[in-house]
């Protein structure tokens, strides 16, 4: 069972075998259920098996998840396995993302393993003979002295009936296994190459798809001649709608059968593209909304011996998972089951259902591993259309993308435009901030600085209530939404305003903080990094930055050098100190924190969408550059130990801080300030002539 999620052949099987049969899953509905059933299961060979709604999207979050439910239940990790994202299995959930599944999903599993503990104990204690309170739990052990009884014995393989209100739940001067850095549970399978994806999920005779697409965002198509298609031997075209395919028992025949279509689009007329968007944007976005607000901007200005305005853009920006959205689907006697690669199986259960005309009921989704998610599979249009393939075929049908569907399909990150104003005092404290964003989305807009006089006002974002036509192509989350963009703005702002003021960026940013937990943040970050005080640009390199992220605290110091002649920015050094509450897994957060510091290299520096008229330029990395090995730097990182604040966020918050702490490191190294993500080369190279010619 841990190895991966059951093939249809191996469902069949494992019914057979009876484990699946005496705990009939649970149905699906709109909120977690309140029996610890729908989430855990004791096997009569004493091997527990959890069930849960989240997928592994390689975040770690099958080992982590694993870790809360031994310890509550009081079993060996190694004696726990997973069952994850299937909807025919698993409670409910509405999708892995945002770093929900131990801050959100986390507390639910933990009250399902310490109410079945609860429970196992009393059943214990009346087979004993004894009270319940002298008995101890130990690797799915009960003992009272010198007997003992296990939960296997206990349970004997059938589903537990017996429940407890309010079972309390250990506190963390307990835990054994939370906080402790076992193996990954996905360690083996995927570095022995055994791990299964959606792409490796074919049944057999299953037909592969290609899809006839556009050439561009908005064309419509106006003929598709597929009579050459139609005598390719071995291929089947289908045509439905707007959905035209070919289908072949190879996949590299149907991209040649495909090739064999004659179709004619007619193009959109001519729009926004990468250069003229931001203009765009900024006429079109729907009116602003105040997010926050303090004081009185206008007290604030007055307050003002300078004022500091500046405009800060991002441009669009792709997922890039190295794994393309990829789907088998097939349909049996009016039921249909896909393997996907999705963060949001439940929701993709309805889509599917909608698509077939089926109840929903009758629709399975099976996830099993996902290679990258990143925000970009929340949407799974792959699968919806590998169903009516199959539909239409009555064959299993595997849909993958290649790298140019993978972009062109892509709900991008939005582009987004921020103005912020404000200014300082004689004595350097800022009374003012008046910030506006449009269409990043409001998530983690608000300042979190110490300023009597501020508002913060959002319009638009990736979330919805855009109105039509204000993006050329669809865009939704992208890691960490929104706050990429705000912390940007916010901090590279803060560093102009402490270079202004004369002070240290780390000593200004605790002038105007009050927060404990932000404060050490710094602190560590800047300990850690051997941040030497000096006012910018001191040609060292250094830069700093700090965010909130949905109740996780994180600040990253950098040290980067500039090549003045190539524009080349080097990342030397990243030091990043995280405070995310409990620790479940030490390694696995280091490993989170190092591969967000990581992709955030690219968004910082190089990752942009080129787009004109509705066509996506960049179809491959041969032009949209992400992240190489050749980039990375020394990467330190330091978990804050607070045991007693509930796990928030992991993988996610790091990201946040890298486009603002390397435009400040920039500068510090270069005296340049870069506005526009991401700074590549080009960019860098046109503010250093602005810098010699004096036109900044």
């Amino acid at each position: 069972m841990d190895s991966h999620q059951p093939t249809r052949r191996e469902v069949l099987a494992l019914a057979g075998s009876g484990l699946f049969v005496i705990f009939p899953a649970q149905p699906p509905r709109q909120g977690y259920p309140a029996d610890f059933n729908a989430y855990l299961r004791i096997g009569a060979d004493g091997r527990v098996t959890g069930f849960v709604g989240k997928v592994e999207l390689g975040q770690g979050s099958k080992t982590a998840l694993a870790q809360i439910l031994a310890e509550e239940l009081d079993v060996a990790l190694d004696s726990v396995d997973m069952v994850m994202g299937d909807t025919g299995l698993c409670p409910w959930d509405m999708g892995t993302f945002g770093s929900l599944s131990v801050r959100q999903f986390g507390p639910v599993l933990r009250g399902a393993g310490a109410e079945a503990r609860a429970v196992l104990l009393q059943l214990a204690a009346e087979r004993l003979q004894a009270p319940a309170e002298r008995l101890q739990a130990k690797g799915g052990v009960v003992t009272d002295r010198d007997r003992h009884v296990t939960y296997a014995e206990l349970v004997q393989g059938k589903r537990i009936e017996r429940h407890l209100e309010k079972a309390p739940v250990k506190h963390v001067s307990a835990y054994t296994v939370v906080g402790q850095s076992p193996r990954r549970k996905d360690a083996l399978e995927k570095v022995t190459g055994q791990a299964k994806y959606a792409a490796d999920m074919a049944l057999p005779g299953t037909l592969h798809a290609r899809i006839l697409r556009p050439p561009a965002h908005g064309a419509t198509l106006k003929s598709a001649d597929t009579s050459a298609a139609e005598k390719y031997p071995g291929a089947r075209v289908v045509r439905d709608g707007d959905l035209i395919a070919v289908l072949h028992e190879r996949p590299d025949l149907a991209e040649e059968a495909l090739g064999l279509v004659k179709a004619q689009f007619e193009r959109p007329r001519p729009t926004v593209d990468d250069k003229t968007i931001f203009n765009h944007l900024l006429k079109a976005s729907p009116p602003g909304q105040v997010v926050a607000e303090s004081g009185d901007l206008t007290e604030g200005a007055r307050q003002c011996e300078s004022l500091v305005e500046r405009t800060y853009l991002n441009s669009y920006v792709a997922h890039a998972a190295l794994e393309t959205h990829s789907a088998v689907a097939t349909l049996e006697s009016g039921k249909a089951t896909v393997w996907a690669g999705t963060q949001t199986p439940f929701s993709l259960k309805q889509q599917v259902a909608q698509a077939l005309g089926l109840a929903p009921e009758n629709v399975r989704i099976i996830t099993p591993y996902v290679g990258g998610g990143f925000g970009g599979k929340s949407a799974s249009r792959q699968a919806v259309e590998a169903a009516r393939l199959a539909r239409l075929t009555g064959k299993p049908v595997q849909v993958v993308w290649d790298r140019a569907e993978e972009f062109f399909f892509d709900t991008f990150r939005p582009a987004a435009v921020v103005r912020i104003r404000s200014g300082l005092t004689a004595a350097g404290t800022i009374p003012l901030w008046d910030y506006n964003v449009v269409c990043a989305g409001d998530r983690e807009a608000k300042q979190f600085y110490d300023i009597p006089h501020q508002r913060t006002v959002s319009s638009g974002g990736w979330g919805g209530g855009n109105p039509p036509g204000l993006h050329p192509f669809s865009v939704g989350p992208w890691r960490a939404p929104s706050v990429n963009t705000h912390t940007f703005a916010r901090e590279s702002h803060i560093d102009i305003l402490a270079l202004k003021a004369g002070a240290d960026p780390l000593e200004f940013r605790l002038r105007h903080l009050s927060d404990p937990r932000m404060r050490r943040v710094l602190e560590t970050a800047a300990r850690q990094f051997g941040w030497k005080p000096a006012r910018g640009p001191s040609g060292r390199g250094a830069g700093l930055a700090c965010a909130l992220y949905m109740g996780t605290y994180v600040a990253t110091a950098a040290e980067v050098a500039v090549d003045k002649k190539t524009g080349h920015v080097r990342v030397k050094r990243v030091v990043c100190a995280q405070d995310q509450g409990l620790v479940v897994s030490p390694d696995g957060s280091r490993q989170q924190i190092e591969g967000s510091i990581t992709m955030g290299l690219g968004y910082a520096l190089s990752e942009e969408v080129r787009f004109k008229d509705g066509e996506v330029l960049d179809r491959n990395f041969d032009t949209y550059r992400i992240p190489a090995f050749s980039w990375l730097p020394e990467i330190e990182t330091v978990l804050i130990d607070n045991l007693e604040t509930p796990a928030s966020g992991c993988g996610e918050p790091p990201i946040v801080t890298m486009g603002a702490v390397l435009a400040n490191a920039i500068h510090d190294a270069a005296g340049i300030r870069l506005l526009q993500l991401p700074m590549t080369p080009a960019r860098v190279l046109e503010a250093l002539k602005q810098q010699a010619t004096g036109s900044i």
